[in-house]
């Protein structure tokens, strides 16, 4: 189904024109986001006002319990109108689902979802650190246990949008004496932690997301600190979740330019008198690019909500790396479905004074390949392509 907002399939009613309320707010501020590489705060105050910050939160604890499907729609409709908020968006709701699907029956966490929703706080991220950059499967700063509290020093080299988050969900080593690979996942409030600024945020693209590098300082009770071991939250939740709803987000951002290059394309042909402009095959590239993309997203939606509905399902080798390799494809598709607009609309895509311009869609979405390295990535999965079989569906 192809939709102008840039939603991804048959999305929810209601949450589809909450976000597209955002989203007008979103488009009119991005320019203003990117040039001065600050907070989105016009968007989020009416994604809080729209109550979608708690999409993924269960109805019982006040949220809207929304599938994955409909986080994911979400983040395409606000990322074809400004990538940082699309982006800020995704990885707020990446926390959430792994505090609303590894919270064990913690009371403190159930509180914590509680308020979380009833108040709209918004989450940041501290998966990466030091020197280790962007290995979020090691971690250096152990949690330190003092009866029944805890405290975390952790020199995070990024954390998006940290000083207007309401909480921060961060990972660590489980103790002093523990590897780095022995991780646990912690929640502090605004209220538990400090953070100083140790790097700054000046960057070609995403400009708004504001992923400044703090010394986080944080205290709070050993509740904070999840039961469930990281390797198990980050293979069922955290990078699933996280390729999902950022690919969809670059759907999004691809969606939007496809959108400007179809427009300049309709008023130059009026202007010629029906005579296409001379970029018009790299818009039609650039369409069958974004049906792609959009394709493997729906695909790996519908894959992810069959497997975590049934025992085992999220374990299996084949589902890792089905979703690994989705991060990689659906981020080099991204990046070439702009090229080919910014190619479509000529010299009017490649200047900023212009009301065609692409300059932004184009910096922002070369993030895509860069965020968690693809490079990286693709070395990991070797071995899994290897060992495993193309999943089931796939010959479906």
């Amino acid at each position: 189904m192809h939709r102008e907002n840039g939603a991804l399939s048959e999305p929810t009613p209601s949450f589809v024109n909450r976000a597209e309320a955002a989203a007008s707010i979103a488009e009119k501020q991005a320019e203003a986001v990117d040039r001065e590489a600050r907070f989105p705060h016009e968007a989020f105050e009416e994604l809080r006002r729209q109550r979608l910050l708690g999409m993924l939160i269960p109805k019982e604890l006040g949220g809207d319990g929304a599938r994955t499907s409909d986080a994911a729609n979400v983040c395409a409709i606000l990322g074809a109108a400004c990538a940082s908020t699309g982006m800020i968006f995704a990885m707020h709701q990446v926390k959430v689902a792994c505090l609303v699907r590894h919270h064990n029956e913690n009371a403190w966490l159930l509180q914590f979802m509680r308020d979380a929703a009833t108040r709209q706080w918004l989450l940041a991220s501290s998966t990466t650190e030091g020197s280790g950059g962007g290995d979020i499967r090691s971690s250096q700063a152990p949690v330190e246990s003092d009866g029944e509290r805890v405290r975390l020093v952790r020199d995070a080299s990024c954390i998006s949008y940290g000083a207007e988050a309401d909480g921060i969900v961060t990972t660590a080593r489980r103790a002093e004496g523990a590897t780095n690979s022995d991780q646990v996942l912690a929640v502090f409030r605004r209220q538990d932690y400090t953070l100083k600024p140790t790097l700054a945020w000046d960057t070609l693209g995403m400009r708004g997301t504001c992923s400044v590098g703090y010394l986080l300082e944080a205290e709070g009770a050993a509740d904070q600190v999840l039961s469930e071991p990281y390797d198990r939250i980050h293979t069922q939740t955290m990078a699933p979740y996280a390729h999902l709803l950022w690919s969809s987000t670059w759907q999004g951002v691809a969606s939007g330019a496809v959108r400007k290059a179809r427009a300049f394309a309709r008023q130059a042909s009026r202007a010629a008198g029906g005579r296409m402009p001379p970029g018009a095959p790299h818009l039609i590239k650039a369409r069958v690019n974004l049906e792609s993309l959009r394709a493997i997203i729906q695909a790996a939606l519908a894959g992810f909500e069959r497997d975590a509905a049934r025992p085992g399902g999220l374990d299996a080798m084949s589902t890792q790396l089905s979703l690994n390799l989705l991060k990689v494809e659906a981020s080099e598709l991204a990046a070439a479905t702009v090229t080919s607009a910014m190619r479509a609309c000529g010299l009017s895509g490649y200047r900023n004074d212009n009301e065609f311009a692409m300059g932004r869609y184009l910096r922002d979405i070369l993030s895509a390949p860069i965020m968690i390295n693809n490079d990286r990535i693709l070395a990991s999965s070797e071995a899994g392509v290897l060992m495993s079989q193309p999943p089931a569906w796939l010959a479906e």
